[in-house]
């Protein structure tokens, strides 16, 4: 069983950042691949940013240029650092990590970011 423990997340004014942390249980190596996803009321969960194992990112439109997706193998966590941050940020984040082999999607609990105007 996978464990992913997320935090870093709050309120902020817009122009703002923060930055979030998501804890894995085990290597990130054994994962495929680590993201983050955010869900906000009524809306359909969206991809964020993605790293895979071999270091590529991907991140959605609406981010790019104002978050970045990084990892730290010794601490098997994975960053999210936004900045510029707007309200229709505003969100649960989510981390993601799909395991290797079963490309199974294990999830985080979520982090609430509130960005206000």
């Amino acid at each position: 069983q996978v464990q992913l423990m997320e935090s870093g997340g709050g309120l902020v004014q817009a122009g703002g950042s923060l930055r979030l942390s998501c804890a894995a249980s085990r290597s990130i190596f054994s994962f495929n691949a680590m993201g983050w996803y955010r869900q906000a009321p009524g809306k359909q969960r969206e991809m964020v940013a993605t790293v895979t194992n071999y270091g590529t990112t991907n991140y959605a439109d609406s981010v790019k240029g104002r978050f970045t997706i990084s990892r730290d193998v010794a601490k098997k966590t994975v960053y999210l650092q936004m900045n510029s941050l707007k309200p229709e940020d505003t969100a649960v984040y989510f981390c993601q990590a799909r395991s290797i082999g079963t490309d199974y999607a294990n999830w985080g609990q979520g982090t609430q970011v509130t960005v206000s105007s």
